[in-house]
Order: structure tokens, then C-alpha cells, then sequence
């Protein structure tokens, strides 16, 4: 399949390729210059991975499974 680099380079991905790819109106893709080429990759919004490690707990998780059970209490040295 061929394209043309318009004026603001830009290029129209051909629909038979974006539908077989998959991409969509608004879809993010990286451009990579590797050897020469530059490749599209699409990029896999994961929402889990958008809201990692943003939400910090106000206490540590010891500390909550200890007011949900109680404290641990260990036996003693036998």
C-alpha cells in the first residue's frame, strides 16, 4: 500500500489497513524511527494501567487488616 506525505506531513493510513488494525478515529499511535523506517504502533489504552499508583492509601495495609481483626498476637518462644 502506498501513502503521500501531504503539505503538513501528513499521511492517510488506508481504510483496508486501519480497519485490520483496528484504529480508530482518535487513536493514539507512537512513531518510531528505527533503520530508516518510521513505524506506527498503536497504543493500548489499559485503564487499569491509567490509574495505578494514584490512589495512595491513608494507612498502610497492616495497619488495616489490624482494625479489621485486631492485633496480631504471636505465642510465645516455647
Amino acid at each position: 500500500m502506498k501513502a503521500t506525505v501531504g503539505e503538513r506531513g501528513q499521511v492517510t493510513i488506508p481504510k483496508q489497513l486501519r480497519d485490520r488494525l483496528g484504529l480508530r478515529p482518535g487513536q493514539r499511535v507512537e512513531v518510531i524511527e528505527e533503520a530508516g523506517r518510521v513505524i506506527l504502533e498503536k497504543i493500548v489504552d489499559d485503564p487499569v494501567l491509567r490509574v495505578y499508583g494514584m490512589r495512595r492509601l491513608p494507612k498502610s495495609v497492616d495497619e488495616i487488616m489490624d482494625e479489621m481483626r485486631g492485633p496480631t498476637v504471636l505465642p510465645p518462644d516455647a
